[in-house]
This record gives structure tokens, sequence and C-alpha cells, in this order.
């Protein structure tokens, strides 16, 4: 597991580097899948 040590004045943070790029992971297939919807939404409206 990797991890990295942020210090901010008396603050210390643990960032998961594993859970970070599989948040960013899902957060670009949600973003890719929200772009997909609103193109065929586009598509639908110029038939009619």
């Amino acid at each position: 597991m990797a991890t990295r040590l942020v210090i901010d004045g008396n603050a210390v943070y643990e960032i998961d580097e594993d859970c970070l790029k599989s948040r960013r992971r899902k957060e670009a297939e949600q973003r890719l899948l929200k772009s997909q919807e609103t193109g065929k939404q586009k598509k639908e409206r110029k038939k009619q």
C-alpha cells in the first residue's frame, strides 16, 4: 500500500495513493458515461 504524508502546520494527513487512484478512475468513468448520455440526447433532439 502506497501512502503519502502531507504536513500542513500542526495538521498531518495520510494520503492512500491506491484509494486515490481508484477514486479518480471511478470519477473519470462517471464523467465519460455522462458525456455519452448528453451526446445521445443532443442527437435525438436534432432528429426531431
